[in-house]
């Protein structure tokens, strides 16, 4: 018996949980389902009536929070038009190309280098460095089977129900490391940022250093470990980096705002209404505590459900 199966029969809630990962739990409604998949994940019940914690709080926000402007602010090729008229297009990185499909794609039109990715989810993208040593093939497989995928039903977030499944292609870019790009993830409450998420190393060994506004670093983790050995810079722009995110996270009680940085340049990444799906954990809890007291939840009848 492999390991993997011997650790799924002495610990069920994680056969459990990958069910629900895979999509395999359609036929829970949406309460009951982040209530279970919660207690999977965490081995404690989940107090939507009295959420505290972040990832209680994120839960909460997937039932109430159903605004419908939310669908295209998620949606990676529509919310491109939204920041151009918030923070301006010089921002946001070019469209090479958008398909509803793999076959439509006239790969002779775009550049030696470029990213596909898919619109409408998480996870579904692929680089070309070099466009004479791309494998079509795997390519295609993981397009297409990225856009059959609906990624609301893997937690439930429901902005993701209804965005319309598509590919963009956009230019490759690395920042000073020449091999990926950084990623600077920006926790917002109430408008206000709070907390520097910095991913790096994402295809090698991922590793996340968090920092305050100030980028005093603080030692903690969130799902993937944390390394204080590695001396990320200040960015140069971080006060311009902060000014952004304060104009996008507006209006939104919380909002994750992602950016990468190129030659002291900023480029929009992705806004991001629960991190997460509220499924990672801290290390320590704490953590999540203190931005769960940050994140303070409207009166429950003012949302639908």
């Amino acid at each position: 018996m492999s390991r993997k199966y011997s650790d799924f029969i002495k610990h069920p809630l994680k056969l459990v949980f990958s069910w629900g990962m895979r999509g395999h739990l359609k036929f829970l409604k949406d309460r009951n389902y982040i209530k279970l998949m919660y207690w999977c994940k965490f081995g404690k019940k989940l107090e939507l009536d009295t959420p505290k914690t972040f990832n209680e709080k994120l839960q909460w926000l997937k039932i109430y929070d159903r605004k419908p402007e939310l669908v295209d602010l998620v949606d990676k090729y529509k919310v491109k038009g939204y920041i151009s008229e918030i923070i301006g297009e010089q921002y946001i990185i070019p469209t090479l190309g958008v398909w509803n499909n793999f076959k439509e794609i006239n790969f002779n039109k775009l550049p030696n280098q470029f990213v596909l990715k898919c619109t409408h989810d998480s996870g579904g993208v692929v680089f070309c460095k070099d466009k004479s040593k791309f494998d079509f093939k795997i390519a295609k497989k993981i397009i297409e089977q990225s856009l059959k995928r609906n990624y609301y039903w893997i937690g439930r977030e429901w902005p993701y129900k209804n965005v319309p499944p598509r590919i963009i292609a956009e230019p490759f870019m690395t920042d000073e490391s020449g091999i990926e790009l950084k990623d600077y993830k920006i926790f917002n409450f109430h408008g206000e940022p709070k907390i520097i998420q910095v991913d790096f190393d994402r295809f090698a060994c991922h590793r996340r250093n968090l920092y305050d506004t100030n980028w005093n670093y603080i030692p903690a983790e969130i799902l993937y470990p944390t390394d204080a050995n590695v001396k990320i810079p200040k960015p140069e722009c971080l006060d311009e980096l902060l000014m952004l995110a304060k104009k996008l996270s507006k209006g939104f009680i919380h909002v994750r705002t992602d950016f990468y940085i190129i030659n002291g340049k900023i480029y929009f990444g992705e806004l991001t209404f629960l991190h997460g799906a509220g499924y990672e954990p801290f290390r320590p809890e704490k953590l999540g505590e203190l931005m769960g007291e940050w994140l303070k939840l409207p009166i429950e009848d003012n949302y639908g459900t």
